[in-house]
C-alpha cells in the first residue's frame, strides 16, 4: 500500500521527475523551474524551523500573488505547518483580525504592509516573527530575504491525511471572518478527482486567476503542479483589466481556465476575444456562482473549442458537485444548467429545515458527505454544531446552506441559498430567482437583488447594470417582471450601477449593496 502523499509531494514529486521544467510564470516574463522552486520552498522551511515554527503551527502569507508567494506556500507545507494566506487587497484591521484569531506562528510579509501590521497585531498583545520581503515577483525577493538560510534538514516528515494543511477566510454572518479548515487529505481527494476528470498532462498551461485566499486557487496550483505542467499567474490588476487579460491568455498560450462567471462575462464584453487564437484552450471552468445562460451562450460562441464544465461548492468541500456543458445551447434556453452530479469522492443528501432527508424528488438543502469536507471552522465550535449532520455510525454531513432539486438523471438544479429565502406577504420568495429573470431581460448586464425591512414590511431591492450603461425604464423593468414572476416577487426598488460592486474574488459584494440607501 502506498504511503499517503501530502500536498508539498505532489511539488517535490515533479521536482524530481523534470527538475528543468518551467513550473510558474508570471505577467513580466519571470519564470522558475521545478527544482528551482523546490530549494526556496526548503529554503523557507529552514528559517521557520530557525524561528520555532513546529508542524502543526500556522503560517500567516501576506504577499501579493507572485513566484515567491507560491514558494512560501511550499515552504511553509514543507515545514509540516499549515498556510493562512491573506488579501493583500482587504483592510488592515480585518488581516490582523484573521492572523490574531487563527494564533499563525510567523508571517511571510511585503514590506509595504509590514509596519502597518506590526503595529495592528500590537494593539492586540500578538507579536511573532516577520520575515520581511522588500518586493516580490520572480522568487527574488523571497530568495533576498533567506539569505543564509539553506534547505538543509528543513524538511517535516510527510504529514498524516488529517494533518491541517491551509485555512481559508471567508466572510461570516456575525460579521467577522470565520476560517475553513482544511486538511492534506481534503485537498488531496479534490486534486486527485480533478486528475482523473480533466486528465492534465506535463504539457498544459494552467491559469490562476483566483487569489490565494480563495478555494478556486486549490485547483490552480496543485493540479498543474502535481503533472508537472505550468502555472500561470494572473495578478490583481491584470484579473479586472479584460483587454490586457485576453491577450495575456491567448499570447501565454493558456490550455485550462478556471474563474468565476463574471471574469468570462467581462471578458465576452471588453477582451476584444475574436482578435486573437484560441486553438491552445481545451478546457473552460467555471464555479463560485450562478453563469447565466445568455453569457454562457456568449462565451461559446467566442470561445467554441473548449469542454465547459461547471464546477460547484462552497469553500467549506471545494467543489462537490460538476456538469459539463453540451456543446450546443438551445436558442430558447433561459434557465440556467444543473450543477450537476456529486463528485466521486462524495455522497449527497437532500434534507428538510429540521436536518431530516427530504422525500425523494423534492427540493431541500444540499447536504455532503466524504473526504473532501472541511475539518471544522477555525475556533467556532457552536458554529460547527450547527453546520454537521452526524449519523449514529459517525459520519458527517454538511449542511451546505444551498438549496436544490434533484432531477432523476442524478442532477441536481440550484434553486438558490437557504439563507436568501425570504418570507412576503405570506409567500417564500428565494431572491436568486428574482435575479434569473432580471437577467432575461436583453438590456441587463449584471442584477443582483436583496431585501431589506422597511416599517415592519420586507422589501426586495433591486440592483442593475445595463448593457448599454446609464438607466433602464424602472416601469418597463417592472413590467417585465411582472410577466416573468408572480406580482409579490418584483423588486420594490430599482438602483442602476455601471458595473455591480465585487468582493476580492470577483463575486457581487452583497455586504456593500446592503449598506446603500433605497432609491
Amino acid at each position: 500500500m502506498t504511503a499517503f502523499q501530502g500536498l508539498y509531494a505532489l511539488l517535490a514529486g515533479s521536482a524530481d521527475r523534470a527538475p528543468d521544467r518551467i513550473a510558474v510564470e508570471e505577467r513580466e516574463g519571470a519564470a522558475i523551474r521545478y527544482g528551482e522552486l523546490l530549494h526556496l520552498a526548503g529554503r523557507l522551511s529552514a528559517w521557520l524551523d530557525a524561528v520555532g515554527v513546529e508542524p502543526g503551527d500556522r503560517v500567516g502569507i501576506y504577499l501579493h500573488k507572485t513566484i515567491d508567494s507560491v514558494a512560501s506556500i511550499f515552504g511553509i507545507l514543507a515545514r509540516g505547518a499549515a498556510y493562512v494566506p491573506i488579501d493583500p487587497l482587504a483592510p488592515m484591521g480585518r488581516n490582523a483580525y484573521i492572523l490574531h484569531d487563527c494564533q499563525v506562528k510567523a508571517l511571510v510579509v511585503e514590506r509595504q504592509f509590514a509596519d502597518a501590521a506590526r503595529a495592528e497585531l500590537g494593539r492586540l498583545g500578538f507579536e511573532i516573527p516577520f520575515l520581511i520581503l522588500d518586493s516580490v515577483g520572480g522568487g527574488r525577493g523571497l530568495d533576498a530575504a533567506l539569505v543564509g538560510h539553506n534547505a538543509a534538514a528543513a524538511i517535516a516528515a510527510a504529514p498524516a491525511p488529517t494533518d491541517l494543511a491551509y485555512v481559508l477566510y471567508t466572510s461570516g454572518s456575525t460579521g467577522l471572518p470565520k476560517g475553513v479548515m482544511l486538511s492534506h487529505e481534503n485537498a488531496r481527494c479534490f486534486i486527485d478527482w480533478c486528475s482523473d476528470i480533466f486528465q492534465p498532462s506535463a504539457d498544459d498551461r494552467f491559469s490562476s486567476h483566483a487569489p490565494f485566499h480563495f478555494d478556486l486557487s486549490i485547483l490552480d496550483i496543485y493540479v498543474p503542479l502535481k503533472h508537472g505542467a505550468t502555472l500561470v499567474l494572473i495578478g490583481e490588476q491584470l484579473g479586472k483589466d479584460p483587454p490586457h487579460l485576453a491577450e495575456f491568455i491567448a499570447q501565454r498560450r493558456v490550455s485550462i481556465w478556471y474563474s468565476a462567471p463574471s471574469i468570462l462575462r467581462m471578458l465576452v464584453e471588453q477582451g476584444q476575444l475574436d482578435a486573437y487564437d484560441w486553438s491552445a484552450l481545451r478546457l473552460v471552468l467555471f464555479a463560485g456562482e450562478v453563469f447565466p445562460v445568455k453569457h454562457l451562450r456568449a462565451i461559446k460562441a467566442l470561445w467554441p473549442h473548449p469542454r465547459y464544465f461547471n464546477l460547484f461548492g462552497p469553500t467549506e468541500t471545494n467543489v462537490c458537485t460538476w456538469y459539463e456543458v453540451p456543446p450546443e445551447i438551445p436558442p430558447d434556453r433561459t434557465d440556467p444548467y444543473p450543477i450537476g452530479k456529486v463528485c466521486g469522492h462524495y455522497r449527497a443528501r437532500v434534507v428538510d429545515q429540521a436536518g431530516t432527508p427530504a422525500a425523494d424528488g423534492s427540493e431541500g438543502e444540499l447536504c455532503i458527505a466524504g473526504p473532501g469536507i472541511m475539518q471544522g471552522y477555525w475556533n467556532l465550535p457552536d458554529r460547527n454544531a450547527e453546520v454537521f449532520i452526524v449519523d449514529p455510525d459517525g459520519t458527517r454531513w454538511y449542511r451546505t446552506g444551498d438549496v436544490v432539486l434533484p432531477h432523476p438523471d442524478g442532477n441536481y438544479r440550484f434553486l438558490g441559498r437557504r439563507d436568501r429565502m425570504i418570507k412576503k406577504r405570506g409567500y417564500r420568495v428565494e431572491l436568486g430567482e428574482i435575479e434569473a429573470a432580471l437577467y432575461r431581460h436583453p438590456d441587463v448586464k449584471e442584477a443582483a437583488v436583496i431585501a431589506s425591512t422597511v416599517a415592519e414590511d420586507v422589501h426586495v431591492r433591486a440592483f442593475v447594470s445595463a448593457k448599454a450603461g446609464g438607466r433602464l425604464s424602472i416601469i418597463a423593468l417592472k413590467q417585465f417582471c411582472a410577466r416573468e414572476l408572480p406580482l409579490y416577487m418584483v423588486p420594490d426598488t430599482f438602483t442602476f450601477f455601471d458595473s455591480l460592486p465585487k468582493t476580492s474574488t470577483d463575486k457581487v459584494d452583497y455586504q456593500a449593496l446592503k449598506t446603500r440607501s433605497p432609491a
